[in-house]
């Protein structure tokens, strides 16, 4: 008797840990995406901008929803929301990239595939007009994990993905930052006090999870500059065995404490949730001096997120439908 408790025991725990299937057998699916992380108040944000951005969360929730609800691969889910983002110039990556000190647009992105562990990033490239397809490029069709610069570019044409010419990128908003930036003499942390990298998080009903980011680096990156975004295990990083990871903010200290790959390791070393592992991780880059969030999707079916900023543009869904949220009381 003994033994048959010990078994169901066992049986039950594993369960427990398992992703939890729908009524067809399928695991149920998740999606969760940011659009940055920083400074975002009531007071700051002019109502029509407030209303553009909820509807491009929700834009780009729906249409890696679609994907997934209809059986799709995470990958192909993370990649279509970041792209959608992408495309839209209220965010800092792809058409609404900032720009460097030298009023150039340098953009970074990642993917990663938590069933293979297979990962492609970019750096520092500037004309391809989805950068998150550049990433996925690299990871499916060179043997490579990440590419930049001239060389990335050069790749992206080889690869026949869309170009765009430097004037759709260059944005009147962000070349207003830029030229705020230096007629206050401002390092370019300062300039917007938010950080605002896109990103995206998914499971699908396969129970892979996959992560994607994509950003235009800083307002005012000098030297070369590249943050956490395109760099696996900062500030993105899938495994089908604990989690999927984007994270948005001060990138040298993400970097610094590896994040996107701590918080999946806590959950598969230590047994942390996904929420108790986030928040963690957080609370150590926020004593290294650093702001930011994350998101985290589980392929138990966790979704959820970690800030420690006033407010982080972000959405979430499932079968059982989608929300959005920017500010930090939400």
């Amino acid at each position: 008797m003994r033994l048959f408790l010990l078994i169901g025991a066992l049986m039950m725990t594993t369960a427990a840990h398992a992703a939890q299937p729908s009524g067809d057998g399928k695991t149920d699916w998740k999606l969760v995406i940011h659009g940055g992380a920083g400074v975002i108040e009531r007071s700051r944000l002019k109502p029509e901008q407030e209303k553009e951005i909820r509807a491009a969360l929700d834009l780009a929730l729906q249409t890696g929803s679609k994907i997934l609800a209809s059986g799709g691969d995470s990958l192909d889910a993370v990649e279509a929301a970041v792209k959608v983002l992408e495309n839209d110039p209220n965010f800092n990556a792809g058409r609404g990239a900032v720009f460097t000190y030298d009023g150039t647009n340098e953009m970074d992105s990642a993917i990663m595939d938590g069933e293979t562990r297979n990962a492609g990033a970019v750096a520092g490239v500037t004309a391809t007009k989805n950068p998150i397809s550049l990433a996925r490029a690299v990871m499916e069709d060179s043997p490579h994990v990440m590419l930049s610069g001239e060389g990335a570019n050069q790749f992206s044409k080889e690869q026949g993905l869309e170009q765009a010419p430097p004037e759709y990128f260059a944005t009147p908003e962000r070349r207003r930052q830029l030229d705020e930036l230096k007629a206050r003499k401002l390092s370019w942390f300062d300039v917007d006090l938010k950080y605002g990298t896109v990103g995206a998080v998914a499971l699908d009903t396969k129970g892979h999870v996959a992560a994607a980011t994509s950003t235009g680096g800083l307002t005012g990156k000098r030297w070369d500059r590249i943050g956490d975004s395109p760099i696996i295990g900062a500030g993105t990083y899938a495994d089908d065995r604990a989690c999927a990871v984007s994270a948005t903010g001060a990138g040298e200290y993400f970097i610094r404490a590896g994040v996107a790959h701590e918080i999946c390791a806590r959950i598969r070393m230590k047994g942390d949730g996904g929420k108790e592992a986030a928040d963690a991780v957080m609370a150590e880059v926020k004593a290294l001096g650093g702001d930011g969030g994350v998101i985290v999707v589980t392929p138990k079916g966790e979704a959820t997120w970690s800030f420690n900023t006033p407010g982080m543009y972000r959405g979430k869904a499932s079968a059982e439908g989608r929300t959005v949220a920017i500010f930090g009381d939400e």
